[in-house]
């Protein structure tokens, strides 16, 4: 893969090239894709599928192109955790604000095994701690949304 395709996709777009955020800046696109995407289930989980597998290929090879570990500039790996968190959860816009507030949270504090995974080599290491803040976002947004009054909009 060139080397400007692989800054394009793991920076998504550059949108991690953003100030001081980038990882939020990450986030907020996945948020822009969800809000695309969202009432057109098998188009969301395409692109989910479509990014994860692009987040992999070029995160491993970001990390030489930008030849720094888990550089801050790739966020191609916050944008599938941003969709994965939000993956079947019913729509209220409270969900999504929850959402995108606790997926920071564990991305940012890496409960376990996030924290071990990012410690792996390469794109997966990149990848997988996101797929789990994720993953940990999506059960606690399903758990939320069974036992609250939010109605689906």
């Amino acid at each position: 893969m060139p080397k400007s395709l692989i800054r394009i996709i793991s920076t998504f777009f550059c949108v991690g090239y953003f100030p001081l955020i980038p990882g939020t800046a990450g986030s907020l696109a996945g948020l822009g894709i969800y809000f695309l995407l969202k009432n057109n289930p098998l188009f969301y989980i395409l692109a989910l599928l479509v990014l994860l597998i692009l987040g992999f290929l070029a995160s491993e090879e970001a990390e030489k192109v930008f030849n720094k570990k888990d550089p801050s500039c790739v966020v191609i790996d916050e944008v599938c955790g941003m969709l994965l968190a939000l993956l079947f959860v019913p729509y209220d816009i409270r969900l999504v604000v929850i959402g995108f507030l606790i997926f920071r949270a564990l991305d940012t504090l890496k409960p376990f095994p996030a924290g071990r995974l990012e410690r792996m080599k390469g794109g997966l290491g990149i990848m997988l701690d996101d797929i789990a803040a994720g993953i940990y976002t999506n059960i606690t947004l399903q758990i939320v949304s069974i036992f609250t009054s939010f109605k689906v909009s």
